[in-house]
């Protein structure tokens, strides 16, 4: 077997063309190593699918010329990714025994888990402008606000 064919089934072949920059980052007490489209498989996050977070516990920012390495962290850099889903991982089963005690036990987990693509590694402190919301036309409120303050001069 080649080489390459090794590492492609040892799933290490990298498919990235010309990576630019990459990141090292921290979520659920795990690293990651992220480039821009990278699809990752994080411990849950609190957001809904569809909406942007932003990791802020940058560990290491580069590029195929030079690297960044923070202490603990790099100041001013964050990762902007968007959650694709929310998910559970496959099963894990958990078996206890104890020998010649006929203690058995079986029991399974399944983790929480969110799936992010990363959209951008920024650094140097820049913020990536959150996406505007519409505001809804506001209905004519001063009427409403008067209407209780009329009922409670009648009483």
């Amino acid at each position: 077997m080649r080489p390459i064919m090794a590492s492609m089934w040892a799933g290490q072949l990298d498919t990235r063309k010309n990576v630019q920059m990459f990141a090292v980052i921290k979520s659920g007490g795990k690293q990651y190593k992220v480039a821009k489209d990278d699809v990752i498989r994080v411990e849950k996050l609190d957001a809904e699918e569809g909406a942007t977070v932003n990791l802020n516990e940058v560990l290491m920012v580069g590029d195929d010329k030079s690297q960044t390495v923070g202490a603990p962290l790099v100041d001013g850099a964050a990762v902007s990714a968007t959650v694709l889903e929310q998910m559970r991982d496959r099963k894990i089963i958990v078996f206890k025994k104890q020998r010649r005690q006929n203690y058995r036990r079986r029991n399974g987990h399944r983790q929480h888990m969110t799936v992010l693509r990363i959209d951008d590694i920024l650094t140097g402190g820049k913020k990536k402008a959150a996406a505007k919301k519409k505001a809804a036309p506001k209905k004519e409120a001063a009427p409403a606000e008067d209407a209780p303050a009329a009922e409670s001069e009648k009483e």
